[in-house]
């Protein structure tokens, strides 16, 4: 279903986790972000972007590899790729399409289109880049922490600010790379909100805010989570540990165990305890 839309910016939301697919509309070009997850609803996808290409060029951006952003790839395959320099050479391809396969096996859906992990046209290599489609100016910023392929991506012209699996309005920190650079990345989002005139901010999973207030709410909650977890973690404060973890949003058997992976890399990185 569509979340959010304006005359450049139509947001898709999955009935699975809350994941966003966002389709911009640029005078030089198409750009989807991320499209997922069920046969369905990429198909609804696919329409819209039909119904509004005409002669544009079509592009496809990955902000970072997990399964559920790469689902819709080969959806369409005439779109020219772009995706950081970490899932270029993501180190799990064959997992990450496992995963793609079991979950399509285990639901007993069909595609009509083949599952592959992306190759990249254009690849974002540095930690700022700048990538010009036309006139419009791209601002890519590498944001590993969740995962380490991660990827932010900001379009001044529009105000629009995607930042992938981060500042969820109800989502907390999944760490799966680093929680000293999941850190640094929120932070780094902070300065992207003050610096650049952002009118809205896209996560991967929840609700996009034109609020900017909302914007800082959210680096708020993200950094204030991860502090507080990384101080019990350190003081071996199993009490406050237990209370961190019923904090997620949907509190299930996926958040405790997305949660004590987030114990388990902050104790790898911050103590000795290994």
């Amino acid at each position: 279903m569509i979340q959010y839309t304006n005359d450049r910016v139509t947001v898709f939301q999955s009935a699975l986790f809350q994941t966003t697919t966002t389709v911009i509309s640029l005078d030089e070009g198409i750009i989807v972000i991320d499209p997922t997850w069920l046969p369905g609803e990429i198909q609804e996808i696919q329409s819209f972007v039909q119904s509004i290409r005409g002669d544009k060029e079509l592009y496809l951006l990955f902000t970072h590899g997990d399964f559920d952003h790469i689902i819709g790839y080969r959806a369409f395959p005439d779109a020219k790729t772009i995706g950081s320099y970490g899932l270029q050479h993501h180190p799990k391809k064959d997992y990450k399409l496992r995963l793609i396969h079991e979950f399509d096996a285990t639901y007993y859906l069909k595609r009509d289109y083949p599952i592959e992990f992306p190759t990249l046209d254009i690849v974002i290599t540095e930690e700022y880049q700048q990538v010009t489609l036309g006139s419009t100016t791209l601002h890519f910023y590498l944001a590993p922490g969740h995962s380490a392929d991660g990827l932010f991506t900001v379009i001044d012209s529009i105000g629009v600010f995607v930042a992938g699996d981060y500042l969820s309005d109800f989502e907390l920190p999944f760490i799966y790379d680093s929680a000293k650079a999941y850190k640094r990345t929120i932070e780094l989002a902070s300065r992207i909100i003050g610096e650049h005139r952002i009118s809205l901010l896209i996560p991967g999973h929840g609700q996009a805010t034109d609020d900017v207030a909302e914007m800082k709410r959210r680096v708020h909650l993200s950094a204030d989570h991860l502090e507080r977890l990384t101080q019990a973690v350190i003081a071996n404060d199993e009490a406050t540990l237990s209370t961190l973890e019923k904090e997620h949003a949907f509190f299930s058997p996926t958040t405790q165990e997305s949660h004590q992976e987030n114990v388990r890399i902050i104790r790898l990185e911050y103590t000795d305890n290994r």
